[in-house]
């Protein structure tokens, strides 16, 4: 049985559907899983199985119509005996359907974009399947069973997404924090960027937890993604004598600083979804976005006491009246204002 995943993008949701590649690689029927990303978020199928038959599609570009409709052709081709829409938008659904059938989609009441609906089978969620792992899950199923449109009796557990790198095809890179000067420090990665502005803390927040690391005998790690959040770690990093990474790192770099580190800091982002599937200790702040939805979940908080056997991801809520509004943009921005420092510099001290 041959099963294609559409999960165009982003960084963090392909991370969130690697329980249900889990599940499909499991079952004894399914002979191939392939997997269609947008060319622009490629590099996160490097963390896939190396059995995965990753293909690509170009949606920004000189040519995205020619791309779109040479990728159907091509996967049409392959003669799929299902297709999984992950993403729930129009041509995420044109590109599922145009590739093979049956089609098994989102939920019709969680749909962003409601028309896609009519080009596949929408499966129902159970009211406790709240989580976008779960929902992920629900739909990877809804190929091998009879309920896809009927709501199910029981939710689907959450499943924590974990990375293997052994099973992959990326080659570690053993000197790298030698290079970087990261060798023989403790250090915790902040990743003061964020996919929607609503999601960013203040500088001055960035500069106040940097500056307890350090007085605490930890490096301040300020990573990026492209030009603009390099140029803010830099001066994050000068503003508190931290360190900013000198490079953009690829996938497989990026595994390896992320695996050196004694924890993760950031918003809801895909940086902090791959830190958490590498089992790394993460520490997250939400407000516009909801963590009962998307953060990576843990049982490793007990009170004011870390567990040290538990999972190591551990989240700060602000809890605004007026949220979790999930919007990219605001003219009352008061969400990150009311993260305090010292909520986070208390966890990073009992790690």
């Amino acid at each position: 049985m041959k099963i294609l995943v559409v999960k165009l993008s982003a960084f963090g949701d392909i991370i969130h559907a690697l329980p249900a590649l889990d599940d499909l690689l499991a079952r004894p029927e399914v002979t191939e899983v392939h997997w269609l990303v947008d060319a622009r978020y490629a590099f996160v199928s490097e963390v896939f199985p190396a059995c995965v038959h990753v293909h690509t599609v170009a949606l920004r570009g000189n040519e995205p119509v020619t791309s779109f409709w040479k990728t159907i052709r091509k996967l049409r081709a392959i003669g799929f005996d299902a297709v999984i829409d992950l993403q729930g938008l129009i041509k995420s659904a044109v590109l599922a359907r145009g590739a093979g059938h049956p089609v098994f989609g989102i939920d019709k009441h969680q749909l962003r974009e409601k028309a896609s609906r009519f080009l596949m089978h929408p499966v129902c969620f159970h009211p406790d399947e709240k989580h976008v792992v779960q929902q992920y899950r629900r739909v990877a199923a809804a190929p091998f069973g009879s309920e896809s449109g009927h709501k199910p009796e029981s939710a689907l557990a959450y499943i924590p997404p974990r990375i293997d790198l052994t099973q992959t095809s990326l080659q570690t890179d053993t000197s790298l924090l030698s290079r970087l000067g990261l060798a023989d420090k403790p250090f915790v990665i902040l990743h003061a960027a964020g996919g929607w502005e609503t999601k960013q803390l203040p500088e001055r927040t960035w500069i106040s937890i940097a500056n307890d690391l350090i007085q605490t005998d930890k490096t301040p790690v300020f990573s990026w993604g492209n030009t603009s959040e390099q140029l803010m770690a830099q001066r994050l990093a000068s503003a508190c004598n931290g360190f900013a990474l000198p490079e953009r790192l690829n996938m497989s770099a990026l595994c390896t600083v992320l695996k050196g580190a004694r924890a993760v800091v950031g918003a809801d982002t895909g940086l902090l979804h791959l830190a958490a599937a590498l089992n790394v200790s993460t520490l997250t702040f939400w407000g516009p976005s909801a963590s009962w939805r998307s953060a990576p979940l843990s049982e490793a908080s007990n009170g004011d006491t870390i567990d040290p056997q538990g999972d190591r991801n551990w989240h700060i809520e602000s809890n605004p009246a007026c949220g979790p509004c999930f919007k990219r943009r605001c003219d009352r921005f008061i969400c990150m204002d009311a993260i305090d420092p010292e909520s986070i510099t208390r966890i990073l001290h009992e790690l």
